[in-house]
């Protein structure tokens, strides 16, 4: 089975030798993306920001694999604070409908570039 790299101009480009997703058959491997403003590449201010950027970030590259977000099977949130956990659920609730993905939340000191929250997925498409 070959591997499709997806990518777009709409989320983040990579800053290290990773794809921002890579797709086998039906399942899209999305990378972790963090608050970075894909126009300029600059951190967005503030948690509430930064996690809207993050989904923001993770729905331009599932469209890209020519998906939404409600393909997710599977979410991953890092957190450098996990007193933000309730953010991140009310936030998430705008991105995804039921029935809702499978769902990690781990709390971890620090993120690239100072980020406050990253998140991955996997999604199943078809």
């Amino acid at each position: 089975m070959s591997r499709k790299i997806i990518s777009t101009a709409a989320a983040p480009a990579a800053i290290g030798t990773y794809s921002q997703a890579v797709q086998v058959g039906d399942t899209v491997y999305m990378s972790g993306q963090i608050g970075l403003d894909p126009a300029t590449m600059q951190m967005v201010e503030g948690i509430d920001a930064q996690i809207v950027r993050v989904f923001d970030n993770l729905k331009a590259v599932a469209e890209a694999a020519g998906a939404t977000l409600n393909h997710a099977v599977k979410v991953n949130i890092y957190l450098t604070d996990l007193a933000n956990f309730a953010r991140v659920n009310e936030t998430m609730a705008k991105y995804f409908s039921q029935p809702f993905p499978a769902r990690a939340a781990v709390g971890v000191k620090e993120l690239p570039r100072g980020a406050l929250v990253e998140a991955d997925a996997v999604l199943v498409l078809g």
